[in-house]
């Protein structure tokens, strides 16, 4: 009879071994964010939205320092208003954690096909549940302690700029701001992990992942009103079916977050949802009242849970295809 190989017996985890699951999750975790860390990708990634960043809060603050420095909203202005050209803050990151989210995770299996060292690595007592979490939260947590160091350095900048502290209410929004910001790259870290599971070229999963994310950015806007002018009648009906459809895409749920969290004064978030103009608009009139965090964070709860549904659905369709994969050494 012959002797099963150990590679051949891990989908199923038949193989005769003991423990838990997660035996190896650890060295796996520590190994990836190491190399997470340390790539000159990475760097480029970081040192890109670094500066850009920084640069946008640096021009923003030159425009508001004069202002009244007991504005409760100040520091909310410096992640939302934008200074003449340059875009705002929560702009560059809309445009750039998807692709700094691709870029963690579109060679993270197949590059481990490639080099011959995935047969290996399920050669020692660690499971194929405990490889594919290690790389998912590795890159998930980088991903995290990148945005997290970048907000700090902004809001250091705008401390050291402006000379007063920001708000606890303040602080607390920035935070939740950054849960948004990682579900958000989240659900393209996931999508890019399933294309690097499934082709085996980095090329091919890294332009699939990009060419998703450019229909969602680009061509999902036009043809959502062309579906819904084909599919109903009626401005109204118009308006809700597009409204439905535009939330399919992560960037529409990653907006309204970011609309909601960082302006206490949108009240809603629907057919009568401000634009970016009148966003901006609203953050310099004066309101009577606002909503608390705990208000705002209601407001977006669903838009935050579809992006945390999205991310753990995409990383459960990767999950299924990786453990059915035949790895052989």
């Amino acid at each position: 009879m012959a002797e099963a190989t150990p590679t051949d017996a891990q989908p199923r985890r038949a193989g005769g071994r003991q423990g838990s699951p997660w035996t190896g999750f650890r060295a796996i975790f520590a190994k990836e964010l190491a190399d997470h860390l340390s790539s000159t990708r990475m760097l480029i990634l970081v040192l890109l939205i670094g500066v850009t960043s920084i640069g946008t809060a640096y021009m923003v603050v030159s425009t508001i320092s004069t202002g009244d420095s007991g504005d409760p909203l100040l520091y909310l202005k410096l992640l939302t208003e934008s200074s003449g050209r340059i875009p705002a803050f929560i702009g560059f990151m809309g445009f750039l954690i998807p692709l700094v989210a691709i870029a963690l995770g579109f060679d993270s299996v197949n590059g481990e096909f490639n080099g011959r060292t995935l047969s290996r690595v399920l050669a020692q007592p660690i499971y194929r549940d405990a490889v594919l979490f290690g790389k998912f939260l590795a890159g998930l947590f980088t991903l995290a302690l990148v945005l997290a160091a970048i907000w700090l350095l902004v809001m250091g900048l705008a401390i050291y700029r402006l000379g007063v502290p920001p708000a606890g209410e303040v602080v607390a929004r920035g935070l939740l701001y950054l849960v948004a910001a990682v579900a958000y790259g989240g659900v393209w870290l996931a999508l890019s992990m399933v294309f690097s599971i499934v082709f085996r070229q980095p090329a091919t999963a890294a332009l699939a992942a990009i060419a998703v994310w450019l229909f969602f950015t680009v061509f999902w806007g036009m043809l959502i009103g062309l579906i819904a002018d084909a599919a109903v009648q009626g401005s109204v009906a118009r308006a809700e079916l597009s409204l439905s459809l535009s939330r399919i895409s992560p960037n529409t749920l990653y907006s309204e977050s970011v609309i909601a969290l960082l302006n206490p004064d949108v009240r809603a978030l629907g057919i009568v949802q401000p634009s970016m103009q009148q966003f901006q608009q609203l953050q310099r009139a004066d309101m009577q009242s606002t909503l608390s965090v705990g208000q705002s964070l209601i407001l977006i709860w669903p838009q935050l849970t579809a992006m945390i549904a999205a991310m753990l659905l995409l990383f459960a369709v990767g999950y299924v295809r990786f453990q059915r994969q035949e790895i052989r050494a």
